[in-house]
């Protein structure tokens, strides 16, 4: 089920706990704007903007003003100075984001406020502004999903373990807890599509460290384990669905054939795993955790394998040919 996109408002940027962003911003002007809503994670860095070339102002982008900018301005005289930044203003961008801690002139704050734009100012250089906000904002605004399922970090690798419900998947995390593995989520999995080809899953904050354990009711994973049981988002690398044992089903015996399981159009290694009475699923999902890895690392022992049965095959059918191969017909006297 895909889950809403949060709303993000220029507001949000500024309630926002500092380890979060982590830029220091402060208000000059237009707080009367703070319910714009920012819409991409990129900013816009056009200083020709100012200049009159205004084309490539997009609505729901920030607008940074860095020491080319600021010095623009300033070299106009107030009057240009004024209608620049008016014309500037009135495009549909949610803020202006000024870097270096520069000084602004005069009309900024004026303009911005009869704009309703709101004008934030960062002690960063602009490039590091740009990228802690552009990183921020793309978390907060990329796609996402909500899955029934739970993630585990296992040895590094972030596992999505998928099954229908009752099938035993917090058990399986239970166990591999045990083991010293960590939990990201339980029964909710929320997954952001980040980039191109990254899917982030992270946990709903009201159900954080928390797992629910059939007979045994709620537990909370940190404090019966301690702080390394645990963490808050972790990389989707490979998915392993439980299944329930079918007799008479053929089930993977080798492994070649590469399964794959889709979340926001991205595909990701897919193992099927079939549950029966006896099995140690933790180890299974432990096991297949660890080959995930090799395969990552180039190292694929069922084509190796295969690799090494289709030489010795050939080479058992050449040894054949030369054995039966007739000799020489010797010409009688």
């Amino acid at each position: 089920m895909n889950a809403p996109v949060p709303v993000v408002t220029v507001g949000l940027l500024l309630r926002v706990r500092p380890e979060s962003l982590n830029v220091g911003l402060e208000l000059l002007a237009g707080e009367n704007g703070l319910d714009r809503p920012i819409l991409s994670p990129y900013v816009l860095k056009t200083g020709l903007a100012l200049a009159g070339f205004d084309a490539y102002l997009q609505p729901g982008r920030m607008l940074v003003f860095g020491d080319s900018e600021i010095g623009y301005l300033e070299s106009l005289p107030p009057e240009a100075r004024r209608q620049s930044l008016a014309r500037t203003l009135r495009h549909d961008i949610p803020c202006v984001l000024v870097t270096d801690g520069l000084a602004v002139p005069p009309e900024l704050p004026d303009e911005a406020a009869r704009a309703g734009v709101p004008v934030l100012r960062t002690r960063l250089s602009t490039p590091i502004a740009i990228a802690k906000v552009t990183s921020f904002l793309e978390d907060l605004l990329a796609e996402r999903t909500l899955l029934h399922a739970v993630l585990m970090d296992i040895l590094g690798l972030g596992v999505l373990i998928v099954g229908e419900s009752g099938i035993g998947k917090s058990e399986c995390a239970l166990d591999l807890i045990l083991r010293g593995h960590r939990l990201v989520a339980d029964d909710t999995v929320e997954i952001r599509r980040r980039a191109e080809s990254v899917l982030i899953g992270t946990c709903p904050e009201l159900t954080r460290y928390h797992m629910e354990i059939r007979g045994l009711g709620v537990i909370n994973v940190k404090d019966l384990f301690g702080v390394a049981s645990a963490r808050s988002s972790k990389r989707v690398e490979l998915v392993v669905q439980l299944e329930r044992w079918e007799s008479g089903r053929q089930y993977e015996r080798l492994g070649l054939d590469e399964r794959f399981f889709e979340v926001l159009g991205l595909r990701v290694p897919l193992i099927q795993m079939p549950v029966a009475p006896g099995r140690s699923v933790a180890t299974l999902v432990e096991v297949a955790a660890r080959n995930q890895l090799l395969r990552s690392r180039g190292l694929n022992a069922a084509r190796r394998l295969a690799a090494k049965l289709d030489r010795h095959l050939r080479q058992g059918d050449a040894d054949a040919q030369i054995q039966v191969e007739p000799a020489d017909d010797v010409e009688n006297d």
